[in-house]
């Protein structure tokens, strides 16, 4: 299946990645990959899943402290957030609305 980014969830996950690579060399790139994977779990399986909020979505990564939330739509996955565990929770909600 096919997905799509909010555009906040892009701006979000392309900002995570370049902290971590100002952090460490490198370190961006792997988060990449990390959420990449995720991504692909989500697309082979997404109602594996279960609701987090709604009709919202959650999962984990596993070496970073993020998460993706997603809701499963008509022809496509819509990734809303990538989150950090330690977010204030709900900040991505005006996306679904």
């Amino acid at each position: 299946m096919r997905y799509a980014f909010h555009p906040e969830a892009r701006l979000e996950y392309r900002e995570a990645a370049a902290y971590y690579e100002a952090t460490r060399p490198g370190l961006g790139a792997a988060f990449t990959i990390e959420v990449e994977s995720v991504i692909e779990q989500i697309t082979a399986a997404p109602e594996r899943w279960r609701h987090f909020e709604e009709d919202v979505r959650r999962c984990l990564a596993r070496r970073f402290p993020y998460g993706v939330l997603y809701t499963i739509e008509r022809d496509y996955i819509l990734i809303v957030a990538v989150m950090h565990g330690s977010r204030e929770p709900g900040y991505w909600k005006h996306r679904i609305a």
